[in-house]
């Protein structure tokens, strides 16, 4: 995200000219999602992105919402063998065993958590204080990679048994659900997500 130069239009420049990029730029982006399984869904695949990039993850979000049972963690969590094999001859996702593991372990644990009374959201939005926060960012070189409410989710998420959420991750996490609003000043969609942002009451 760092290297990349400002564009015309004045959007954040990590979007590039790719349409589909751009449309999760300004469509998805640093808004606020407080649904469960959406989040779970995003964290997961935010943790597919490990070592790739967004765009590659982004373009084959509707092959892991087939492969993946929509993202319902009641389904996955009875997950084995045979349908970890069956993920990792599908093209439409990223078939790295790891990972496929990952997003089976997490809906286990997401499970458990609510089974010790735990609600997913409530849980990831405490980090924020169930309340966004509004960056005012001139550039991107000016994001940081991690923070230390990212470091915080992390090490919360994994003492619960989550895989692939390091800082860094949960950090893109918390930036694409509008836990954290980095759209640049400038941004022309920036002004309707700090608005959503402020009408959040969790």
């Amino acid at each position: 995200m760092k290297n990349v130069t400002e564009r015309s239009d004045g959007r954040c420049p990590w979007c590039g000219d790719a349409p589909d990029y751009i449309e999760y730029h300004d469509r998805v982006w640093g808004r606020p999602v407080t649904d469960r399984n959406e989040l779970f869904e995003k964290l997961c695949l935010d943790g597919q992105q490990a070592g790739l990039s967004w765009l590659t993850i982004l373009r084959k979000q509707s092959g892991y919402r087939q492969r993946f049972e929509a993202f319902q963690p009641e389904r996955l969590a009875g997950w084995g063998e045979p349908e970890i094999e069956a993920a990792l001859s599908d093209t439409g996702i990223v078939r790295n065993r790891r990972k496929v593991e990952a997003i089976v372990g997490n809906a286990r644990a997401l499970l458990a958590m609510e089974q010790d009374g735990e609600a997913f959201s409530a849980f990831l939005w405490s980090f924020v204080n169930h309340q966004p926060i509004i960056n005012e960012f001139h550039n991107v070189q000016e994001i940081p990679d991690e923070t230390a409410e990212s470091r915080a989710m992390s090490r919360a998420l994994k003492k619960r048994g989550f895989r692939f959420v390091g800082p860094t991750i949960c950090y893109a996490f918390m930036q694409a659900v509008g836990m954290v609003n980095d759209h640049l000043l400038g941004c022309p969609v920036r002004e309707e997500t700090v608005a959503q942002s402020r009408g959040v009451a969790l």
